[in-house]
Order: C-alpha cells, then structure tokens, then sequence
C-alpha cells in the first residue's frame, strides 16, 4: 500500500479548539492560526506573486484514523490526499495536507482532483457557500515528522498548526496547515 503521507512518521495528535485554547498558543501563532480567510491570500498580500506550491503528495489512498474519523469515512475508503509546501521565491511558508474524500471532488466537478501547483486556498474560496464545520489546534514535535518534511521545511523546532473542516455543498474535506518558522 502506498503511504499514507509524505510529511508525517506516525499521526500528529489534535487537541479540539475550545473557548481558551487561542491564549494557550503563541500570540503570533494565533494570528495565522485563527485567520478567517485564505491563507494562501493573506501570503500573497504579504509576497505578491513570489508565492508558489511544491506538491510533495498527491494520491488515492486511505487517510489517517483521526481524519476519518472527523470525516465519517469508512476504514477501507480512499481518498485524494494532498500534502504541499507553500513557498515565497523558495522560502518555506506553510505545509499542508488535504484530505478529499470522492463524494467531495465529484460535488466539486473535480475542481479539487486537478489543483495541480494552484493553491488549494484560491478554489474553495472561490465557492460562495464554504463553511467551516470545526478546527483542531497541534503542536508537533520533530521525532513525528519525516525526514523528507524536516528537510524540504527547514524545521528544526517544534511546529504549530490547525486542521479545519470545510463544506462545500454538504460536502466535506479535511485541510492541515503547519506554521513554519518563516510565516511568522
């Protein structure tokens, strides 16, 4: 079987974001943390044109349990995963990993199935009726991701990052941003 993700050893651990948990985290992790919009947009406020995705994964294959858990998918469904680097003229910004069930991309008209280098930020932001149904918080530590996701995002400390589910015609997918030190 395929793996399962390019950017993980084993499955971060989520904490639910509940009242609280935003002054538990760093103030300027919080800022990127609880943005509202797109953050592909908010970099390009910041960069312009500078910004690019480098795809590190994209395949069909069974998520990991939490995520199909939050999800509501079966053990033996697969779906689109994604994981990206977001970029400024080669400095590491943000990694992220999508998870698309079918039900969603076909809902979508296979919008999501062919992002190729576009930032995934810039299409469902686009659909005038996303929703975001909840958003788990993290702090991952280096022994949890691989030596490839060290590497190519130059970490060398422990990352922050949230996870959201969003719908788009009642249709679900599951977005992971890991804040690396260059965000900030």
């Amino acid at each position: 079987m395929a793996s399962k993700s390019f950017l993980f050893n084993q499955e971060p651990q989520w904490l639910e974001n509940r009242p609280g948990t935003r002054h538990t985290l760093p103030e300027n992790v919080q800022s990127w943390t609880y943005e509202s919009g797109s953050l592909t947009q908010r970099l390009r406020d910041y960069y312009g044109d500078a910004i690019g995705v480098k795809v590190l994964l994209q395949q069909r294959t069974a998520p990991f349990l939490t995520e199909r858990r939050l999800l509501n998918l079966p053990e033996n469904k697969y779906s689109l995963i994604r994981e990206v680097l977001l970029h400024a003229d080669g400095k590491p910004l943000i990694l992220a990993r999508t998870i698309i069930p079918v039900k969603t991309i076909k809902a979508a008209k296979s919008n999501l199935a062919h992002l190729g280098s576009r930032p995934l930020g810039e299409v469902i932001f686009s659909y005038p009726k996303l929703e975001r149904i909840e958003m788990d918080v993290t702090l991952i530590n280096l022994p949890i991701w691989s030596e490839s996701a060290i590497a190519v995002g130059h970490i060398a400390e422990p990352i922050w990052g949230r996870r959201t589910v969003y719908a788009m015609a009642q249709r679900q997918m599951l977005v992971s941003e890991f804040f690396l030190p260059g965000v900030f």
